[in-house]
């Protein structure tokens, strides 16, 4: 299998392990990645606000990329909001010509042209769907049978394209997990808000909502998820959550690939576990 990829920035910086994992997960089920040259920002959160044609026109450009290449039929996006705008050109330009030829004309400085022939995919779809829980157990080499793992989707993976599971009851992560040996923590907040960039403008209202989720996964060792945003907000904050719950809400937060990566006997290195801010002496000692 053979699929572009669009990093995007957060993969470059507070999400490094993301990027690092998911590289070195993908190499090991023998996935072939084809980075996008000269990709650019997908606008992120801020593009919208300055203007609706920037934020399809910024995304537009790198799907624009890779249908110039034509080396692979469907783009593998890691993080969350880059899927989602990505996501997001696919569906308006595919049902509204003349927004379509708006970007295009945009892009006609640069010679590109996006033309509706390629496939935006979030990583879990593919890890879901393409790749399977039985492909993973068949490469499984440290069981993880000790532990108990709470999957936390977030919202933008699951919404507002429904395209791989049920944004309400969300269960592609769990057939994956399982097959490491884990077992799934029963919870409801896998698919409950974390607050995302209100940890910027309502700390408040971010630590609050942080703080919940935290407390609903106690009892698991980790917490897994698919998206740089929930993944800093619930890695980064902990202590903070912790005096607002006033009480101790550490726990181990780790992407999918990290976990399905150690599953598979990659080291820590590999799967770029320094860079994560909460792993528990306990997470730890299990493995």
């Amino acid at each position: 299998m053979k699929y572009y990829y669009y990093p995007g920035c957060s993969l470059e910086g507070t999400a490094k392990e993301y990027d690092i994992s998911t590289r070195a997960f993908m190499s090991a089920m023998e996935i072939e990645l084809v980075e996008l040259e000269d990709w650019t920002c997908c606008g992120a959160s801020a593009a919208p606000a300055t203007g609706n044609l920037l934020s399809l026109a910024l995304p537009a450009r790198n799907i624009a990329l890779a249908e110039k290449t034509n080396a692979a039929k469907e783009i593998l996006v890691p993080c969350s909001a880059c899927y989602l705008n990505l996501k997001q050109v696919e569906k308006k330009t595919g049902k509204d010509t003349e927004l379509l030829s708006k970007i295009n004309t945009i892009l006609e400085e640069e010679h590109l042209h996006v033309t509706g022939g390629l496939r935006v995919r979030h990583l879990l779809d593919v890890l879901s769907k393409d790749i399977d829980a039985a492909a993973v157990s068949q490469r499984v080499q440290r069981s993880l049978n000790d532990m108990t793992i709470a999957p936390y989707y977030g919202c933008q993976c699951l919404r507002p394209y429904i395209e791989f599971d049920d944004p309400e009851t969300p269960r592609s992560m769990e057939p994956l997990i399982e097959a490491t040996g884990a077992k799934i923590h029963a919870w409801s907040k896998g698919s409950k808000c974390c607050g995302a960039s209100h940890m910027n403008t309502q700390m408040d209202v971010g630590i609050e909502l942080v703080a919940s989720i935290l407390k609903a996964a106690k009892g698991a060792d980790a917490i897994v998820t698919v998206c740089p945003m929930c993944q800093v907000n619930l890695d980064a904050y902990q202590k903070k959550a912790s005096r607002f719950a006033k009480e101790d809400l550490d726990i181990t937060v780790l992407y999918l690939p990290q976990l399905l990566g150690l599953a598979f006997g990659l080291t820590e290195k590999e799967i770029g576990l320094n860079y994560n801010l909460a792993v528990s002496d306990g997470f730890r000692k299990k493995l």
